[in-house]
């Protein structure tokens, strides 16, 4: 019972059979990031359409707001698929243990996997999983210190769009309907901007979201 107990927290798995396990958890961890860019992707979609009706009603603060998210949410899309790059990386990188392992018997350490499950165990989608591939390379001896913790995002750097990429995007969505935002006249009549304010408010939540990624 012990060995059976043993062989299913990883104590006693094979050099081979840990390279094994770690490379499917690591599409595991692709197939998380693939649902979280289509997540992305389809509040894009939705945020697109309400600017589109913004920019009909001139309502500039709206267009601004949902402007904002669809460059954060670009951001964010980007620096998934950057990850999703590395994750293909340490596929790669798992191969080459393998085959190491057929010649010596042995793991070899790297300085290449440990720089990636650095940068990896960041990601809030996947930092879990990540953790705990951390500690049990450690443990093979692939890796030599322990990986923090601390999820450090850049989040100021996202945060801070500039003016300059939401009046792009402004004007790339409305095919130049409203314009610069900053240029556009008054917004519309206090009783428009109540029978709006709901809708707005349920998508800046939806889209606010995007921010805890």
């Amino acid at each position: 019972m012990s060995q059976i107990l043993d062989m299913i927290i990883g104590k006693r798995l094979s050099p081979e059979d840990l390279v094994k396990k770690w490379r499917q958890s690591i599409r595991t961890q692709q197939r998380e990031l693939d649902k979280s860019i289509r997540g992305i992707e389809t509040e894009e979609t939705k945020a697109k359409r309400l600017l589109k009706d913004a920019a009909k009603r001139n309502d500039t603060a709206s267009c601004k707001m949902l402007a904002r998210e669809i460059v954060h949410s670009r951001k964010v899309k980007d620096r998934l698929h950057t990850s999703k790059a590395q994750l293909n990386s340490l596929i790669m990188s798992m191969q080459q243990q393998l085959a190491v392992v057929k010649v010596t018997g042995a793991l070899q350490k790297s300085g290449e996997i440990m720089g990636m499950v650095n940068s990896l165990i960041k990601l809030p989608e996947i930092s879990a999983s990540m953790q705990e591939m951390a500690r049990e390379m450690m443990k093979a001896g692939i890796i030599e210190e322990m990986i923090s913790d601390t999820l450090e995002m850049d989040d100021e750097a996202i945060e801070e769009e500039a003016d300059e990429e939401v009046d792009k995007v402004i004007t790339e969505i409305t095919a130049g309907l409203l314009g610069q935002a900053g240029a556009v006249g008054a917004d519309l009549p206090k009783e428009k901007v109540k029978q709006k304010v709901k809708e707005d408010d349920d998508m800046a939540a939806r889209l606010s979201a995007l921010k805890a990624v």
